[in-house]
């Protein structure tokens, strides 16, 4: 095996005191939505909102600084972070390419650890090609962000964290992408405890460590919540490991994401990136695997873009019926506006945004349309307020379409 539980060992002595040991917090309301026994593995409290610092600081303590004059690393922006923080501390000068989609928050503050950021091509795999190219033409060092013994080592502090702060736990679930954080943790939790699960979790857009252990043709693409995650490229290295020593890995779809991000800020008060959700989001799809279980989910990051994080919200209040947007006819009248309004006010309805339509729809030319956006407790409360306007002469329907909706894509 490339590593051993010694590596590891030898990772968390050089990495106390630089790294946060997060927190394996146990989250009540999480535990009760999932009909089991939660504690979440804080890596978004790292300094970087990401464990990707474990890592990189464990290959940088083994870089000969002598003959390094300057490191380059690929990142969809978590392991750019990672590179930049201690190569900023440690006085390497730091080049990190990131895909041109690579959200503003983690490209900004990539920028502010110091970093010279290079932004190309369409994926994460078109970025590893120029930085390839750069390092060769610039003689820069590589980091890479999964495929490498040191870094793997250094995110497998995780789980001696884990263990030593939660012995009791029966399983972990780790989001995949090249696979060094699963391999790392899989290698310590296991020597520490045998008999624990280590369940990997992938996006449907990337499922590639699920294909390559099935020897299946990798066909890895598209735009996912989870981009720390998005793949097409298993570690050579994390690969035999993953084989091994991982229990079952559990692929889930953008909505099961989506829906994981927004439990975890408005259940488990955590904000989230896609990534660091989808143990959650696991857990939520496959509940018989994790019953009467104590599991340890790993959160990976907390670097979400604040616009991508409104509009998951946003939309995790129509899915809940807590704001819905009613297409309620009146007859085009002075005072009938106003009579709308009240109705839906006084039954405890908070209008958001209200729209007349009288143009562009097949309306009668005494009559009007008006589109009310609204918050309300629930999908009941709705219906309650469309009754009373239902009463009043004045009948409703829902608009289902999110797109509809303020805030929305």
């Amino acid at each position: 095996m490339p590593i051993t539980r010694k590596d590891i060992d030898a990772a968390a002595v050089t990495l106390k005191g630089s790294v946060v040991h997060t927190p394996t917090a146990f989250s009540p309301g999480l535990s009760r939505i999932a009909g089991t026994e939660l504690h979440l593995k804080l890596e978004n409290l790292q300094h970087t909102g990401s464990f990707k610092v474990r890592g990189a600081l464990n290959k940088f303590s083994n870089l000969p600084r002598d003959t390094v004059s300057g490191v380059i690393a690929c990142s969809a922006g978590n392991h750019g972070q990672g590179v930049a923080y201690f190569a900023d501390k440690l006085g390497f000068p730091a080049t990190i390419v990131m895909p041109q989609d690579t959200p503003f928050t983690k490209i900004e503050r990539t920028e502010g650890y110091g970093a010279k950021v290079v932004l190309h091509g369409a994926s994460l795999a078109d970025a590893q090609s120029h930085t390839n190219e750069l390092a060769d033409a610039e003689k820069l060092t590589f980091i890479h962000p999964y495929d490498d013994p040191l870094v793997i080592a250094g995110q497998g502090t995780i789980g001696l964290e884990m263990l030593a702060d939660l012995p009791q736990l029966d399983a972990i679930v780790v989001p995949i992408g090249g696979g060094g954080l699963i391999a790392g943790i899989a290698t310590a939790a296991k020597a520490i405890k045998p008999d624990i699960r280590i369940i990997g979790v992938e996006t449907a857009f990337y499922p590639s460590m699920r294909d390559a252990l099935a020897g299946d043709e990798i066909t890895a693409e598209g735009a996912t919540l989870a981009e720390g995650i998005a793949v097409k490229t298993p570690g050579a290295l994390t690969l035999p490991i993953i084989r091994e020593l991982v229990d079952r890995i559990i692929v889930l779809d953008e909505p099961a994401i989506e829906e994981a991000v927004e439990l975890m800020a408005d259940t488990g008060r955590l904000v989230v990136e896609g990534a660091g959700a989808v143990g959650l989001g696991a857990v939520l799809a496959e509940p018989d695997l994790f019953a009467d279980s104590v599991t340890g989910l790993v959160i990976s990051g907390g670097n979400i873009d604040m616009r991508v994080l409104a509009s998951v919200l946003l939309r995790g209040l129509v899915r809940g019926g807590q704001l819905v947007r009613l297409r309620v006819q009146i007859t085009d009248a002075p005072g009938n506006l106003a009579r709308v309004t009240r109705i839906i006010g006084d039954a405890g309805g908070n209008i958001v945004e209200i729209v007349h339509q009288r143009l562009f729809y097949d309306v009668p030319v005494k009559h009007t349309d008006i589109d009310v956006v609204i918050e309300t407790r629930n999908a009941s409360h709705t219906a309650e307020i469309q009754e009373k306007l239902e009463l009043a002469g004045w009948p409703s329907f829902a608009l289902s379409h999110m797109a509809d909706m303020p805030g929305s894509p």
